[in-house]
């Protein structure tokens, strides 16, 4: 990493105190420290005694520091926050303070002592001992902190670079207090969507990322190479064609949350990589998994959030069941201005070529119908809302309507901002018509050269031979779940370490 000639002087003070701690007989880098308390709890134990006779023992980041002779402050902060700490040289003692005099912000330290409040009326800890955790050479980019006219810290400067903070997020994480909020959001929207699925008897299990044949959903695979078996295996796409075995299996509810891979653009909403959930139901149908689709995510939004209603990019949305219902010509038809009796042939590349959709000349039927959809309707779709009955080009593993229109699908996606949430079907379990599908699949490859078509899956047909139950499957994307939640516009703001092109 290139230094500028600021912080390249500022690691060479660093590392001289490094030098003169350790020849103080200073290990700048701790192997153990035991805190009993949070910041924030020490301050709550403290005003709950009315100010009097709490001691606790801390550790965390030194936030600041305010050096005074043989006095100094200094805030310390852990994940619950920071708290103020006062340093004596008569109280640690020549080699005590000698310690403190060579800190440095972001160093990690730990204190001991009894709790106090100053003439300014902060509760603060008295330090009787002071070790230090962990030196930080490199300066971490904090901010300058002012308070405001109504008490509130403002951060002027500091780590602004929206690239440097994807790049280096455990600075990111280091100086912003709100990114690390977020990242504790997240981790509270899966243990809610867990929380939800085991109680109604749906049971976690784990399925395999390698894949030697990719599926469950319709899109470009990253590849690798395993030596000892001397095969190629993909990452997978999706959990479905593995979760569905299990099904088969007597597994009658399971579900997954983990990363899939697919090989496409980054934007907004697409990192290569991603986190999902995918969900299985033996004896149900589409229906059943838009009630539940609809009941877990509003479930999950009003105990993250406490409300049913949160704030997206200024808008507002409104999760409380039920959500509205759309069938998906219907949507084409009104926001697309196209009707399903118009999509035949070359009107239907018409279209596409009319609503601006990329390479539209050399597609398919399957891809110009989604390109379409894409290009004039999604926008629209504010929601959250239901869009269901899809073409059978775009649904390979749903089951015809049960209404006997073959060319629709018992599929329904769930739109939230313009932006797909969730995805669910009947699904399909009859062997011979998956082979008809996949096979079909195979021809618009080869055909029609659409490369996220879908594969061949021989085994997958062997398990639905020895029988799959009536089925209802549901995925739903945990990035985009907490975008809405937590209301950044960007998948990459919300992803810990999001993929990024080289340096």
């Amino acid at each position: 990493m290139t230094e500028t000639g600021e912080a390249q002087h500022v690691i060479r003070a660093r590392r001289e105190k490094l030098r003169q701690l350790r020849e103080l007989g200073v290990e700048p880098y701790c192997y153990r420290y035991e805190p009993n308390s949070t910041a924030a709890a020490a301050i709550q134990a403290f005003e709950a005694a009315g100010d009097d006779g709490v001691e606790t023992r801390l550790a965390g980041r030194l936030r600041s520091f305010r050096p005074h002779g043989k006095t100094s402050f200094g805030h310390l902060e852990d994940r619950s926050g920071k708290i103020q700490i006062y340093f004596r040289a008569d109280v640690l003692g020549e080699a005590g303070y000698e310690l403190v005099k060579l800190l440095d912000l972001g160093d990690w330290v730990g204190v001991e002592g009894a709790l106090f409040r100053t003439r300014t009326g902060e509760i603060t800890v008295r330090a009787d001992t002071v070790q230090l955790l962990a030196k930080t050479v490199r300066p971490l980019p904090y901010g300058k902190e002012e308070t405001d006219e109504g008490g509130d810290t403002v951060v002027h400067g500091g780590f602004a670079d929206v690239e440097s903070r994807y790049r280096q997020r455990y600075a990111d994480l280091a100086v912003n207090p709100e990114v690390r909020d977020l990242f504790l959001t997240r981790s509270r929207v899966v243990q809610e969507i867990q929380r939800f699925l085991d109680a109604r008897g749906f049971l976690p299990v784990e399925t395999p990322i390698l894949q030697p044949i990719y599926g469950g959903a319709t899109a470009n695979p990253f590849k690798t190479y395993h030596r000892a078996l001397d095969t190629e295996l993909y990452l997978r796409i999706a959990d479905e064609l593995y979760l569905k075995r299990l099904i088969v299996g007597g597994l009658e509810r399971v579900y997954e949350i983990g990363k899939v891979f697919r090989n496409e653009g980054i934007d907004r909403t697409h990192n290569p990589e991603f986190s999902m959930l995918e969900l299985y139901q033996a004896y149900a149908d589409y229906g059943d998994m838009m009630d539940l689709t609809e009941s877990l995510v509003h479930e999950v939004v009003v105990r993250v959030s406490g409300s049913s209603r949160v704030v997206y990019q200024g808008e507002e949305i409104d999760f409380e069941p039920p959500w509205p219902r759309l069938a998906w010509y219907e949507a084409l038809e009104r926001h697309g201005d196209v009707r399903r009796s118009e999509l035949q042939g070359g009107a239907l590349r018409e279209a596409a070529l009319s609503a601006g959709v990329e390479g539209a000349d050399d597609k398919g039927r399957a891809a110009l119908l989604d390109g379409l959809f894409k290009a004039r309707v999604e926008e629209h779709l504010r929601g959250p809302l239901i869009i269901y009955d899809y073409p059978v080009e775009l649904s390979p593993l749903a089951k015809h309507k049960r209404d006997g229109d073959k060319e629709l699908t018992e599929r329904f996606e769930v739109f939230v901002a313009g932006h797909e949430i969730a995805n669910a079907f009947s699904e399909l379990n009859d062997p011979l018509e998956q082979r008809e599908r996949f096979e079909a699949q195979a021809r618009m490859r080869e055909e029609e050269g659409w490369e996220e078509a879908h594969q061949i899956d021989d085994d997958y047909i062997s398990a639905l031979e020895y029988g799959l139950p009536p089925t209802g499957g549901m995925g739903l994307g945990i990035d985009r779940l907490v975008m809405l939640l937590t209301g950044r516009a960007s998948i990459r703001e919300v992803i810990l370490f999001p993929t990024l092109r080289p340096e």
